[in-house]
């Protein structure tokens, strides 16, 4: 029950960067919308420090968990545009595969970069930490399959 509590105030913090961001959006006429604005914010108060990840974490991993419930509205909404589907639909679609495709490929190349500096950071972590004392170097396991 706790952490049931604890991820609903979690996605309500959330829900209030989302309405600060909507509210700057509108103030500063932004042609961005407010709950990009708002992820910045969470993200740039994470960074800096000023909030913790474990105040927004369990909320933000509640919603991206149930993240496709959210587009059945708009999903069921073009029901309603069949003449718009019909004239545009093939542009609507290139634009959905291409837009799928970038973010399919800039997520990679993050991922990958992010594995790498860490593999990289890790690695010179060993060899600082063993050059320091070679006694703590990992020891390889006999083999019990006979040499070849």
């Amino acid at each position: 029950m706790k952490i049931l509590f604890k991820t609903i105030a979690q996605i309500g913090l959330l829900l209030l960067f989302a309405s600060a961001g909507n509210w700057i959006a509108a103030f500063l006429h932004l042609p961005v919308s407010g709950s990009i604005i708002g992820i910045a914010l969470v993200f740039i108060l994470l960074r800096i420090k000023v909030i913790r990840l474990d105040w927004v974490e369990s909320g933000a991993n509640w919603l991206i968990r149930h993240l496709l419930l959210f587009f059945i509205p708009a999903a069921v909404g073009i029901v309603q545009y069949t003449d718009v589907m019909a004239r545009d639909g093939s542009r609507f679609l290139l634009v959905i595969l291409f837009g799928t495709a970038a973010v399919m490929t800039c997520t990679g190349l993050m991922a990958d970069y992010i594995y790498r500096k860490r593999r990289h950071q890790h690695d010179s972590d060993i060899s600082g930490h063993a050059a320091a004392n070679p006694s703590n170097l990992p020891r390889r396991r006999p083999s019990l399959r006979p040499p070849q």
